[in-house]
This record gives structure tokens, C-alpha cells and sequence, in this order.
């Protein structure tokens, strides 16, 4: 890999924590064995998420498992929303098209927008991508949920 891509590419979590990324900081027993995950608020107002491949992250064919990118986009969903939440919620419609295959040692991000947001419903639409290329593109429906 040559050494500007590294640069603007960093391929460890170090990288992404001495850039201004952070986690939840809530414990997601799930989020927490697979990531871990991150995000930060870009200085245009847009949210990012990232992470960084791993080997533990690759399918049987040498790729990264879906099911570790469809959960990325999940998290990726809340990000992308987290100026519209008031509180909980919970994910209620989720879509996504493979595009391609990501590989392990990369920083892997996410960022998207809120198509429309009711008093009680977030649609989101996003993609997962690593430099240039589009990995994964996802939507979605987040449900606010109101406390009693």
C-alpha cells in the first residue's frame, strides 16, 4: 500500500481515536464483540462511522462477512440519525445491497442522511465504503421510542 494512502486511509484504531472518533460509550454486548465500532461528527455536521478490518472479520472466501456489514450499517443507522433522536430506538425496516468485497486491515466507513423524519419514524439511507470504493449500500427505518 503506499505510503499517502495510509495517510488518508489509517488502518488502526489508534489512527481513528487520535482522529477524534469514539464509541458509544454504552455497553452493546454484540457492537462490542464484533467492532469495535466508531463515529464523529465531521466539522460540515455530517456523521461518519468507521472501523478497521480485521482477520475475524472475513468470511470462509477471504472477504468481509456480511453479517459483520449489515450489522456495521445498523450501528451506522443510529449514527447518521443521532442528531434527530430524542432518546431510544429501535431499527424496524433495514435494506441492503452488496457491491463489493472490503479486506482485512482497512478502515472501513459509513455515512449517510436522513431522507424524512415524522414525529415518531427516522428514514435513513447510507453506504459502507472503504477510500473510493462502495461496498455496501444500506437504508432504513428507525423507530423512536417513547417512555411511559
Amino acid at each position: 500500500m503506499p505510503v499517502n494512502e495510509l495517510e488518508t486511509n489509517p488502518a488502526t484504531t489508534e489512527d481513528l481515536v487520535r482522529e477524534g472518533y469514539q464509541t458509544w460509550g454504552a455497553v452493546d454486548a454484540f457492537e462490542d464483540m464484533i467492532g469495535p465500532f466508531f463515529y464523529k461528527k465531521m466539522d460540515n455536521g455530517e456523521f461518519v462511522s468507521a472501523f478497521v478490518s480485521e482477520d475475524r472479520h472475513l468470511n470462509g472466501g477471504g472477504k468481509l462477512h456480511g453479517g459483520l456489514l449489515m450489522s456495521f450499517a445498523d450501528f451506522a443507522m443510529f449514527v447518521i440519525a443521532r442528531d434527530h433522536l430524542e432518546g431510544a430506538a429501535v431499527t424496524v425496516g433495514f435494506n441492503s445491497e452488496f457491491v463489493s468485497g472490503g479486506e482485512a486491515g482497512e478502515r472501513i466507513e459509513a455515512s449517510g442522511e436522513v431522507t424524512k423524519a415524522t414525529g415518531s419514524m427516522l428514514f435513513v439511507r447510507g453506504k459502507i465504503f472503504c477510500g473510493d470504493s462502495t461496498i455496501l449500500t444500506f437504508s432504513g427505518i428507525l423507530k423512536k421510542i417513547r417512555r411511559r
